[in-house]
């Protein structure tokens, strides 16, 4: 079974929101999770109604994981989000074995099945041990390594590369050929 892209979303969001010991605006959790903006709004409006995240509005406001979020299984969280519907659907186009399948059956057991794994799975239990601190990683700049100090004579010269050098055309003899003068090819490195 494969879950849709606003559940996936709803599950980093909440994982994210419980690791953080702080508000987090709306664009923080777009940035530091590479999703698009607007989704994650949308998201987080739909935890918010299920009650696993809690959102403040002003200047000082933000998101943050609910009080009793942590309680809240994976499997409620997937139920509100893909529904109850059907692994397959026999009705469009219609199935001519509808009467006599057992697969529907089974695909339905095989559904509750991965949803009762889910629903023995809690968002704060998502987030113990080393994937708190992983996840609040997320998203942050990189160091960027510090250039070796450079020389009293000044940085080395860099040789250039080989493909860089760009040969000249031979002009065309005088007379022959167009009259518009010939453009040099920029230096690229």
């Amino acid at each position: 079974m494969k879950l849709n892209r606003s559940t996936d979303m709803a599950l980093r969001i909440a994982m994210l929101a419980a690791a953080s010991p702080r508000r987090m605006t709306v664009e923080e959790l777009s940035d530091q999770l590479d999703l698009p903006r607007n989704h994650v709004a949308k998201v987080v409006q739909r935890l918010q109604r299920l009650g696993v995240l809690v959102t403040i509005r002003g200047r000082s406001g933000g998101v943050a994981f609910a009080e009793g979020g942590g309680d809240a299984t994976v499997g409620h969280v997937v139920r509100a989000f893909e529904g109850d519907d059907e692994v397959v659907s026999c009705d469009e186009p219609a199935c001519s074995l509808r009467a006599a399948c057992r697969l529907r059956g089974e695909l339905r057991r095989a559904r509750d099945a991965f949803l009762a794994v889910l629903d023995g799975v809690t968002l704060g239990g998502l987030v113990d041990g080393p994937t708190g601190p992983v996840l609040l990683a997320l998203g942050l700049p990189r160091p960027r390594p510090v250039p070796d100090a450079p020389s009293p004579q000044g940085p080395p010269e860099r040789p250039a590369p080989p493909s860089a050098a760009v040969p000249e055309r031979p002009a065309p003899p005088s007379g022959a050929g167009s009259s518009r003068p010939r453009r040099s090819v920029p230096d690229l490195f």
